[in-house]
């Protein structure tokens, strides 16, 4: 007798325990479910708010491009999240070296870059096979915080002397940072791209005689200026 109690006891134990497991691993993929339909959420209003600015009066096609943007937030990101887990198994591997684990790390994060390129071909391609040039840039804009333009005309500001030529090869980098930073995996990886390129255009400007502090300097004059000219 004792021991059928002993039996049922266990037994019981045992069923507690799977049937917390298995509470604990429902509790997870609901929070799973969760957490994937807020992000599908969130970037459904990011693409939203930029397809507004594009002046589409047919339903049919605002949806459309809406869609593809949202497919295109949705396939960098998984791109990006399959990137770090492969790296992070990398870097997990015991009795690797550290020579070793830096190639592996460089080899994923080439090949990753290889499928965002087509990623970002494609997206561009389904774009212009929905709206004309201008709206299309508008989502580049819109997906990079309007960078190229709040940036370019900071150098204008800062240096109105500027050349033509000049302005034109300042703007050409500045596309060329938006290109990059649209298929960037945040804010700050966006930033950064076109800091990068920031980079690029400070050690052209000094080439070209130009001394970014003092410019920055009587930029900054100029604007307490007419500050003080306009309170009078």
């Amino acid at each position: 007798m004792q021991k059928h109690t002993k039996i049922l006891a266990l037994a019981i134990s045992l069923m507690v325990i799977s049937g917390t497991i298995v509470c604990a691993q429902q509790k997870t993929a609901q929070t799973d479910k969760e957490k994937a339909a807020a992000y599908i959420q969130t970037i459904t209003l990011r693409a939203d708010k930029i397809v507004k600015t594009l002046g589409i009066t047919d339903s049919s096609k605002y949806y459309k491009v809406r869609e593809v943007m949202v497919n295109q937030y949705h396939t960098l990101n998984d791109t990006y999240d399959a990137r770090n887990a492969k790296i992070k198994e990398i870097k997990a591997k015991p009795g690797a070296d550290k020579a070793t684990i830096d190639t592996l790390v460089k080899k994923t994060a080439a090949e990753t870059a290889a499928k965002v390129k087509i990623l970002h071909d494609k997206y561009i391609s389904k774009l212009s096979s929905l709206l004309n040039s201008e709206q299309v840039e508008k989502i580049k804009d819109g997906m990079t915080y309007g960078k190229v333009a709040f940036t370019f005309q900071g150098y204008l500001n800062m240096i109105p002397s500027l050349t033509e030529e000049q302005k034109t090869k300042i703007k050409g980098w500045l596309i060329e940072a938006r290109e990059q930073a649209m298929d960037g995996e945040s804010a700050e990886k966006k930033t950064e791209i076109f800091g990068k390129y920031k980079g690029r255009i400070a050690n052209y400007l000094s080439s070209q005689g130009y001394d970014l502090k003092k410019e920055g300097e009587n930029m900054n004059k100029r604007i307490k200026e007419a500050e003080a000219a306009k309170n009078k």
